[in-house]
């Protein structure tokens, strides 16, 4: 393994060397409608290059990304995607080169695909509204078209049915589109189920859908061939997906144009005399049917401004601190560095200068060295820096450093910890093992063998030494998954682990404190606990004591404590010569106690919260702690003896980490990327001072988060059998070798979920997170507008429930015109979302036009943020939906959609089912579109009900019964392509247990568990998915198994945007047949 990254490292190395030849990671190509020029995307810019290849010419010159460029019909002019206001916008300029025109000006992204046959009209994709007749869930997910005049002006509705890739056909008269059902990563490859991708055509005058596809897996990116005939790309071949020709009339008409093996064929485009273009394995591509593909070489010299490094500040972005032993200096991560920090000065020292990953950072009980983990060299190993000079006490004012790895094996070694005798080092090992390293012999022995825990995300193991380094108490799953139990080992390996508390609920942050004698957790044992197993709950800090005289002096009275006090004070005075013998002489060694330990539990907060990290003062008189009450997290502080509780620090901020100073006057927290030092008698705030930047080398960072990428997969993969018939190393190298052609986060995460797409799994995929605080933002009316009309002014056909026009002044209704917003003419000629751009929360006028009543009048409103409104238009959905259902079951139905897998989505069906339809004698339970969450086992237990117990009052039976809280009549679930995740396990186990019938669509198999991983740079995220699931036979995962519906029915198009939604009608035809 070593090895094989080392060599990936030393081929992207070499590879830059190329980069003056031929250019990889071409994206978006677009081939001229002559033929003779090729557009295409390279490094955020676009280029233009002769059909035969040689010296691309760039189009743009911009640090925005600029992709997707898209020729006019006449070839005279370039339409492409660029961010250039913080989201993607489309604009259009001259083939040749120029000046480009902004077309659109909405927040939403938008993404152009064609020009209209008579080039008069760019159309694009944007996730807007769906129109006020649509009944199809309301969701990003899906991408309606419009046409926007290329000389800029108001975008108009050409179809709501989440159409991509969409192309006229030369008269103007269809439109051909791959659609989109699901939320899977677009560029997974391999998979087969009902969520892929199918070919359709759209009839504009008519109005009409009709579906020219039917393989099982990818159809996509389809072109019109001529009046019958469509070219597309498919891996119905087997092998890869490739380039196919087919007839738009006849499904069984079909020809397979290209054989490419291992890689896709991407981005297909053609010129007017069908000569194709497309991308294979980042490089351009040439087909004329009957001949074979002919690859470009393609040349591209510039200035190189991608790679120069540049430096960024370092505050506010830690993401863990230690502080030395004696509290004068603090070591930190940040970006994946290590640096110290002085505690009362303003001087900071970068420890570690590498592309790659360090964390873990932990300071020797003497405060002269420095462990972490670093992934170097394709592992994880455990290194140690010293300061070189001995006239140099601290780190942060040391001029030399010497750094050598203290334990490397062919293992991974995380989370090293150094025992406070500072003989020995705990750490984890290949992430389920707990070990200790003895620094004299430089030999390791294993405390807690593999197969007792199961690490989710890195880091996650919390363990700790004992204060003599006798023993480690640590978290022990036992065996199980997700149930963590405080363990508490003899250090040296012999002997049998204790479990000290062993409580159901589990003990979590597990620490020492005063000397050993008491152990401490939080555990949500008597705390509010969310409806939903999984949902947010309440905890307390706890603690067991291990010596009899400590609980016994805890557990005075505030009285009888100073009583005490006074006497042991008095008591030294009389004798301070014997005292200084005592104070002189060595502590005795502490024997815990391990005996009747139920009966010396306390907990030590008074009121449950939501609590983040801890600490205990040495002699238990104090208790400091990140608590959420209000908004965000402060310190709060507790006296156990007295039960006082107070806010020490008002932070609201993040739930953070807290180390308390030796003598305990002072209280570090993290906060939000930052630390702050808090004095822990008045609650005084002092920032910890951070001087010093980091000099970013993106290429070398970029390069190492692949390989750790490549690697996650490779340690964490749910199924190892499965991933062994992939060739994985051979995809790394090949996939690795684009990166020196990479400068932008946008073909970064495109090349990651490229590489994890050859997985053929749910919930991978690389994401990027860019955003920009002074991007475009467009404000939401709350209302729904008529989308193709095309006068002056906008006009509104629906009023939003709950938007900013539903009050009681208000008399905007449908068919009404805003003529003017803010005194601004609303023209046809212009982009409506410019009057609302960064004006959600602001007072604007809007100026309406009744053309019924001849009336003119002005209202003045607050715009509210995309997001509400789409919270709004969520709820109108589940309004209609619930309408229907009323309306068609005469009452006696009643319905409820689970908008995602978590607590308060539970509480939403607890509400509606047990409030609205406690009466109601069938139920369906909507789960379309839900993205998951773990909430399977609460609403499968909950429609699982059934009467045990009635009740009679007085000899009156009533209509209550047990259990009350629990559905026990009939039930049906509704589900479909875009049930994603834990929406897949219920149904499945719903199923599984005959709890009901499932209507609606087929659900892809994507029912496993996954943890996404944010990088060192925090904007890029990756997923891996990791914990398989398996029904009751256990013969297969639900990974990759189709669920099938027991009444399979298609929500037509057609259907939809008229207000028909013949999937809940079915489901309600169900139901009434079941209580008949």
């Amino acid at each position: 393994m070593r090895k094989l990254l080392l060599a990936l490292t030393m081929c992207c190395t070499a590879g830059f060397s190329q980069a003056q030849d031929n250019a990889q990671w071409l994206r978006y190509p677009a081939i001229s409608p002559d033929g003779k020029t090729i557009a295409f995307g390279y490094k955020g810019d676009i280029y233009r290059v002769d059909v035969n290849g040689g010296v691309a010419v760039p189009v743009t010159i911009h640090e925005a990304q600029d992709m997707m460029p898209v020729w006019s019909h006449d070839g005279k002019y370039l339409a492409f995607a660029s961010d250039r206001y913080g989201n993607f916008d489309v604009f259009v300029m001259p083939a040749t080169g120029g000046t480009p025109v902004r077309l659109t000006y909405n927040s939403a992204s938008d993404y152009p695909y064609d020009f209209s046959p008579d080039n008069k009209q760019v159309l694009f994709g944007s996730s807007r509204n769906a129109p006020a007749a649509s009944v199809r869930f309301s969701s990003g997910l899906f991408a309606n078209l419009y046409t926007v005049p290329v000389t800029g002006g108001r975008s108009l509705l050409v179809s709501a049915a989440g159409a991509e890739n969409a192309h006229y056909n030369s008269k103007g008269t269809q439109i051909i589109f791959q659609d989109r059902k699901g939320y899977e990563d677009p560029w997974r490859k391999h998979h087969t189920s009902a969520v892929t991708r199918d070919i359709w055509v759209f009839d504009v005058a008519a109005k009409t859908y009709k579906q020219v596809s039917g393989y099982e897996g990818e159809d996509r990116e389809p072109l019109f061939a001529g009046d019958n005939d469509i070219y597309y790309l498919s891996e119905k071949g087997g092998i890869a997906q490739n380039l196919f020709k087919a007839s738009a009339i006849d499904k069984n008409k079909m020809q397979q144009l290209t054989k490419f093996e291992k890689h896709p064929v991407r981005h297909l485009s053609k010129s007017d005399d069908n000569l194709l273009c497309f991308t294979w394995n980042g490089e351009i591509y040439t087909l004329k049917e009957g001949q074979q593909p002919k690859k470009l070489a393609v040349q591209i010299f510039n200035d190189g401004r991608s790679s120069v490094t540049k430096p960024i500040p370092i505050s506010g972005n830690v993401t863990q601190f230690a502080m030395r032993p004696d509290g004068k200096e603090m070591a930190f991560v940040a970006r994946g560095e290590v640096f110290v920090t002085s505690v009362e000065g303003n001087m900071t020292k970068r420890i570690t200068n590498t592309p790659q990953q360090e964390r873990s950072v932990a300071w020797s009980p003497d405060g002269k060295k420095l462990v972490y983990a670093a992934e170097r060299n394709g592992n994880w190993d455990v290194y140690q820096t010293t300061i070189v000079r001995a006239e140099e006490p601290y780190f942060f004012a040391a001029t030399l450093l010497k750094e050598e790895p203290l334990i490397a094996t062919d293992a991974e070694e995380f989370q090293p910890v150094f025992s406070p005798d500072g003989k020995e080092i705990a750490f984890v090992e290949d992430r389920n093992v707990l070990r200790v390293y003895n620094i004299a012999s430089k030999k390791s022995r294993t405390l807690l063998p593999a197969g007792r825990n199961f690490s989710y995300s890195d880091g996650d193991w919390e363990f700790a030494w004992s204060p003599d380094s006798k023993w480690i108490v640590t978290d022990d799953h036992q065996g199980y998954f997700n149930v963590t139990n405080a363990g508490i080992i003899p250090a040296d390996g012999k002997g049998q682990t204790i479990y000290p508390v062993m409580s159901g609920f589990g003990e979590g942050n597990t620490k020492w404190a005063s000397d050993g004698k008491i152990m401490t957790w939080l555990s949500d044992r008597d705390g509010r606990r969310g409806l939903a197993r999984q949902g947010s709950t309440e905890v307390d800090i706890f603690g067991v004591f291990f010596d009899q005289e400590a609980y016994d002096r805890f557990k005075l009275s505030k009285d009888d404590f100073n009583l005490l006090k006074e006497k042991e004070d008095n008591a030294k005075k009389k004798d301070t010569v014997a005292a200084k013998k005592d104070s002189a002489a060595p502590k005795k060694p502490f024997n815990p106690d391990f005996n009747n330990l139920d009966s010396r539990i306390v907990r030590f907060t008074v009121n449950s919260a939501s609590i983040g990290d801890y600490v205990l003062n040495s002699d238990a008189s104090k208790i400091f702690y990140m608590a959420a009450f209000e908004k965000g997290y402060d310190l709060w502080t507790t006296e156990p003896r007295t039960g006082e509780t107070k806010i020490l620090a008002k932070l609201g901020g993040s739930p953070g980490s807290i180390a308390l100073s030796k003598d305990g006057n002072t209280v570090f927290v993290s906060n939000r990327g930052s630390v702050v030092k808090v004095d822990a008698s008045s609650g005084k705030i002092t920032p910890v001072s951070i001087n010093t930047e980091f000099v970013l080398d993106q290429e070398a960072e970029r390069r190492y988060i692949y390989e750790h990428a490549w690697k996650q997969v490779v340690d964490k993969f749910y199924d190892p059998a499965t991933l062994k018939k992939i060739d994985w190393e051979m995809y790394a190298k090949n996939y690795e070798r684009f990166l020196p052609y990479i400068s932008n986060n946008y073909d970064y995460q495109e090349l990651l979920s490229e590489l994890l797409g050859e997985l053929n799994a749910s919930h991978t995929g690389g994401r990027y997170y860019g955003g920009r605080a002074d991007g475009d933002n467009t404000a939401a009316l709350g209302l729904l507008y008529d989308e193709t009309y095309t006068g002056n002014g906008l006009k509104v056909d629906e009023v939003i429930s709950g938007g900013p026009f539903d009050k009681a002044f208000s008399k905007l209704k449908k068919g009404n015109i805003i003529e003017r917003i803010d005194g601004e003419e609303v023209s046809a000629k212009q982009d409506w979302a410019l009057f609302l751009n960064r004006k959600t929360g602001n007072n604007v006028l809007v100026s309406i036009y009744d053309p019924a009543a001849n009336k003119h009048w002005d209202e003045s409103v607050r715009p509210i943020s995309n997001g509400e409104e789409g919270n709004l238009m969520y709820k109108r959905w589940v309004n209609t939906m619930r309408t229907m259902v009323d309306k068609l079951s005469g009452g006696k139905v009643g319905y409820v959609h689970v908008q995602g897998m978590n607590d308060a989505s539970f509480r939403s069906v607890y509400d509606e089912v047990m409030g609205k339809n406690r009466e109601k004698k069938a139920l369906i339970v909507d789960t379309r579109f839900n993205g998951g969450g773990w909430l399977h086992d609460d609403l499968y237990n909950f429609l699982d009900g059934k009467t045990y117990l009635n009740f009679a009052p007085q000899g009156n039976r009533t209509k209550s019964f047990e259990p009350q809280t629990r559905w026990t009549r009939p039930s049906c679930v509704l589900m479909g392509e875009g049930n994603y995740s834990d929406a897949h396990i219920f149904p499945f186990i719903y199923k599984q247990d005959n709890l009901g019938k499932l209507v609606g669509m087929p659900v892809a198999g994507t029912g496993t568990a996954v943890w996404w991983e944010r990088q060192i740079d925090q904007s890029l995220v990756f997923g891996i998915p990791m914990v398989a699931t398996f029904g009751k036979t256990g013969d297969h995962p639900l990974e990759n198994t189709q669920l099938e519906p027991d009444i399979r029915v298609p929500l037509r198009y057609e259907d939809a945007f008229s207000g028909k939604d013949n999937q809940l009608e079915a489901a309600v035809t169900e139901m009434l047949k079941e209580i008949k």
